[in-house]
C-alpha cells in the first residue's frame, strides 16, 4: 500500500499534502509518524489531508504533527495548503482554506511556477489574564512568559539573546503542567520598533525552521510590551515573514513552495 504526497514548505516550515480520497489507512497518527521521519519516511514537519471544497472553502485541511498529534492549524502549513489547491485548480487570487481553527482567507500577492507568496488574516488573537502574562517554574529557574491563542496555543518568552538553551527550554515548557494540552514555544529579542527575531519549539515538531502561527504570537507579544509596532518584520532562520494589523486582526506575509510529489510506501 502507498501514500501519495505532495512535499511543500513555507519558509522551510516543511509539509506533506495528500488527498484523502487517495489514502488507505485507519490510523492516521501511525501514519503520520511513518511518513514524517526523517530517516525512515519522506521527512516533513506535518501531514495534511486535504478534502475537496465544500461550503464556502475552496478546500479543508487536517494536520497532523510529526509525533502523530493533532493541531489546530499551521499558519506556514495552510499557506502550503492553499498552493496546493491553487495548482489543482481550486480558488484564484483568494483561496479559502478550512482549518481545526475556522476558515482562513489567503491572498494571492505573487506567483513564479511552484512558488507562492500569500498574506493570511490570522484573525484576532486571544489571551487571558494581565495580558496574558505568567510565570512559569522551570528547571533552570522562574520565566515570566506571555500566553496567547491565535488558533493553537503559543507561550512567548522575551529574551535578550538566544545564547541560552532555548531548545531544552522550549522541550520543557511545550509540555509544562501549566499547559494539559501542550502549548508552542517562540522566544523574541526586540531588535528595534518594526523587527523582531525569533525562534521555535512547536508542539508535536519540536525545533521548526519558521512557523507562521508562532510569528504571529510573537508579533502580538511584542506588540503588547509597547516597544514595537506593526507592521512588523518577524526575522526567523529561514527569513522574514511579515505582519501588519487591521482593525484588531493581524495578517502574515510568507511564502509557500511546492517542492515535489511522490508516492510513500508503507507496510
Amino acid at each position: 500500500m502507498s501514500i501519495p504526497f505532495t512535499k511543500a514548505h513555507g519558509a522551510r516550515n516543511d509539509f506533506l499534502l495528500s488527498w484523502r480520497s487517495e489514502v488507505r489507512v485507519v490510523d492516521y497518527p501511525a501514519a503520520a509518524r511513518r511518513i514524517c521521519d526523517r530517516h525512515t519516511g519522506i521527512g516533513a514537519d506535518g501531514w495534511m489531508i486535504i478534502d475537496p471544497p465544500a461550503g464556502d472553502a475552496d478546500g479543508a485541511i487536517e494536520l497532523y504533527n510529526s509525533d502523530g498529534s493533532r493541531a489546530e492549524i499551521s499558519g506556514n502549513g495552510t499557506r502550503c495548503a492553499a498552493a496546493f489547491l491553487l495548482e489543482a485548480g481550486f480558488g484564484s487570487e483568494t483561496v479559502r482554506v478550512a482549518t481545526g481553527a475556522g476558515t482562513k482567507h489567503l491572498r494571492v500577492l505573487e506567483r513564479r511556477g511552484h512558488v507562492f507568496e500569500f498574506e493570511m488574516n490570522m484573525g484576532r488573537p486571544s489571551y487571558g489574564g494581565e495580558r496574558g502574562a505568567v510565570v512559569l517554574q522551570l528547571s533552570g529557574g522562574p520565566r515570566q512568559a506571555t500566553v496567547l491563542d491565535v488558533g493553537n496555543p503559543q507561550c512567548v518568552l522575551l529574551v535578550d539573546s538566544f545564547d541560552l538553551p532555548w531548545r531544552d527550554m522550549g522541550r520543557e515548557i511545550e509540555s509544562h503542567a501549566a499547559f494539559p494540552n501542550r502549548t508552542n514555544v517562540s522566544f523574541v529579542r526586540i531588535t528595534d520598533r518594526h523587527r523582531i527575531e525569533a525562534r521555535f519549539y512547536e508542539r508535536g515538531a519540536g525545533e521548526t525552521m519558521s512557523s507562521g502561527t508562532g510569528s504571529t504570537g510573537a508579533a502580538y507579544a511584542a506588540i503588547l510590551t509597547g516597544k514595537v509596532e506593526a507592521p512588523l518584520d518577524v526575522l526567523t532562520p529561514a527569513g522574514a515573514l511579515r505582519v501588519r494589523e487591521e482593525a484588531g486582526e493581524l495578517y502574515l506575509t510568507g511564502p509557500a513552495e511546492m517542492i515535489g510529489a511522490g508516492e510513500f510506501y508503507q507496510e
